[in-house]
């Protein structure tokens, strides 16, 4: 048995349902969570810091080995709002396209919608961590999270990532899965699969819980409940797929 399970999840808005889960549904013990950006929580289970992470889907592909411990995702089935291209121009005429730093699915997601579906060649610059959220404002930029609401107001040109994917493919959209790199026990699995059951049944107490940490969203609860799909089911396994053949 596992003295000290370690997990990693992402620190945004559309996590805390699992976070919530995890920490108060009493199904969990002798666990230590981290709450970091999605590049972060791939490094980390990359590079063995953790046992268990809410991992990027743009990451699968660096990973030898991984095993999917819960059926559940952050995925969308139409706009998710907080994964954008923001741009000044239209998309015809973006020539350069930064990359948040924070984000690993969405910069690979970028390139696959540039290449295959609006079919345009522009430059992608990546920005260093924390440039975003210093209110800079790059012509064209790819943001994710809780930023990104706040960005909008200063983009006349605002592409949503999922719904450009849904519309190119039909299928939906995975931008994270929880996985580890070996096979764990179910003494393990379960109780998390458990604890993050709890969290998504109890989106409004969640919100609740980080009252103090809620961006201005207008309506966050809808955001939960609306823009953000949990359940890993078959449609998004399709989609996950076919993400993943474009990365290959």
């Amino acid at each position: 048995m596992m003295e000290l399970l370690r997990i990693s999840a992402v620190s945004y808005l559309n996590t805390f349902p699992f976070v919530y889960g995890i920490r108060e549904s009493g199904d969990l013990n002798n666990y230590r969570l981290d709450l970091d950006v999605p590049s972060i929580c791939a490094e980390k289970l990359i590079n063995d810091q953790v046992d268990i992470s809410l991992v990027p889907a743009g990451a699968l592909t660096d990973l030898d080995e991984y095993h999917i411990v819960a059926p559940y995702c952050i995925g969308a089935v139409k706009e998710v709002k907080t994964v954008l291209l923001l741009s000044k121009v239209p998309l015809e005429k973006i020539s350069r396209i930064y990359l948040d730093f924070d984000s690993l699915t969405s910069v690979r997601l970028v390139r696959v919608l540039a290449n295959h579906y609006w079919k345009i060649s522009p430059s992608f610059v990546p920005l260093e961590a924390g440039h975003l959220a210093g209110g800079e404002q790059p012509e064209s930029v790819v943001a994710i999270g809780d930023k990104t609401f706040g960005m909008r107001q200063y983009y006349p040109y605002i592409y949503d990532l999922a719904s450009e994917w849904i519309a190119y493919t039909a299928l939906p959209f995975v931008f994270a899965i929880w996985i580890s790199k070996r096979e764990l026990p179910a003494e393990i699995t379960e109780p998390l699969v458990r604890a993050l059951e709890y969290g998504i049944s109890h989106k409004s107490e969640s919100l609740d819980y980080f009252s103090d940490r809620l961006p201005d969203c207008g309506d966050c609860l809808g955001y939960l409940e609306e823009n953000i799909s949990y359940h890993f089911d078959e449609q998004k396994k399709q989609g996950l797929a076919k993400f993943l053949k474009f990365l290959r």
